[in-house]
């Protein structure tokens, strides 16, 4: 099959970063497919290569976490109109598979279908327009009324959706059939990360927390220092705080560290991929950190996978299926991040108990290896596409 794969942010290995769309359509390829992906990029120019049997086209459109609202409308819809006249002119293409964010890339994808009678699947990756309205990007509620409109006809339109999460599958149902909607989580590189973290052998042996992602407003990592002041607070000097990463809240992020006197938190700015894995392995735990509101209950966050994979004690500030995740299989627990001081109590008993912390950190890598595996996502991934009643994809 001849697939058209569409995904603004794609990275590859060796930029870092979200690698799903990589490995999903690597996977692809690996299953006899032709898979053509249109992404941006922040050069000068379009431009095109071949990325593990990927035909990756790279449209110039510029993007990052610290524009102005005005400024990432601009691109969502350039990189949309650029799409769409590039995908134009491509031949012999028999699907369309769009991931969302944002929404718009979807509008690439109805129109191949309504003009070029290309089916498509849709990948929902955020309940969009509800997250930036929850978050107050959008006021307008007749804008409001637009984006969710057209929202729930890209969801009639496609042919089969892919969830991220189950709260993202619940938010989908009631504008699709449940057997068009498929639910594949993000995936947890359990063959890029190696599980283990340097040994604690009393209370006050160094434990390090490490945060990595983007520093933006539905992350609030305000939470992140508010726990960190609990813990300088309590005197519980062995705790230190990681923080890698970049986006619009960075600047001011470390001018309210400073601010609050915190010394324990060390920021390392934006790392590629193999940083990350080299800060992960130096920590005994991550912080996965998202504003209150509901809808970000129903994310899937990169950052939480990958501690799972690197076998890490994973917290998080979160309701919602991360929860239910980390408490279930005792990998973890979640705090309210209202409340710093209920952070401190459940740490406490990791920094006391070696025993407990490396139950935990094994609970972690066994549901990595077990539910979230590159392995299994990917076979699930390609499954997708195979034909009712067929053994051929």
């Amino acid at each position: 099959m001849n697939i058209l794969y569409i995904h603004q942010y794609f990275r590859q290995p060796a930029q870092g970063g979200a690698l799903r769309s990589y490995y999903l359509a690597k996977a692809l390829v690996e299953a006899g497919h032709a898979v053509t992906l249109i992404t941006a990029s922040d050069g000068p120019a379009y431009y095109q290569e071949k990325v593990a049997g990927i035909q990756v086209h790279y449209l110039p459109v510029a993007y990052d976490n610290s524009f102005s609202s005005l400024r990432r409308i601009f691109s969502f819809l350039s990189f949309t109109y650029r799409s769409l006249r590039l995908a134009w002119g491509f031949k012999n293409i028999q699907l369309c598979y769009a991931t969302s964010t944002p929404l718009t890339v979807g509008l690439v994808a109805l129109v191949l279908k309504k003009l070029k009678n290309i089916p498509y699947y849709f990948e929902v990756r955020d309940l969009w327009p509800e997250a930036p309205i929850q978050l107050g990007y959008i006021r307008p509620r007749w804008l409001q009324r637009l984006l969710y409109a057209f929202e729930h006809y890209l969801y009639r339109q496609a042919d089969k959706i892919i969830a991220l999460s189950p709260g993202i599958m619940a938010g989908i149902t009631p504008h699709k059939p449940a057997a068009a909607i498929s639910l594949l989580p993000n995936i947890a590189d359990c063959t890029f990360y190696t599980p283990g973290s340097p040994a604690r052998h009393n209370f006050d042996d160094p434990f390090y927390i490490c945060y990595t992602g983007t520093l933006g407003r539905a992350n609030r990592l305000a939470f992140l220092l508010a726990a960190a002041g609990a813990c300088q607070a309590e005197a519980l000097q062995q705790v230190k705080f990681m923080v890698s990463g970049t986006g619009a809240e960075a600047a001011a992020l470390q001018q309210l560290a400073n601010e609050l006197g915190l010394k324990n938190i060390t920021w390392t700015g934006p790392l590629n991929r193999n940083q990350v894995r080299q800060y992960l392995s130096r920590a005994h735990a991550t912080y996965t950190s998202f504003d209150t509101q509901p809808v970000l209950e129903t994310n899937s966050p990169n950052k939480f996978f990958d501690s799972l994979a690197a076998g890490k004690l994973t917290l998080v500030n979160t309701k919602g299926w991360l929860q239910h995740l980390v408490e279930t299989h005792a990998c973890g627990f979640y705090a309210d991040p209202e409340k710093p001081q209920e952070f401190v109590q459940k740490l406490r008993p990791y920094l006391q108990n070696q025993a407990l912390l490396l139950s935990a950190q094994q609970q972690a890598r066994n549901l990595a290896e077990s539910t979230f595996s590159r392995e299994k996502i990917t076979q699930a991934f390609v499954q997708i596409f195979r034909k009712p009643g067929s053994s051929r994809i």
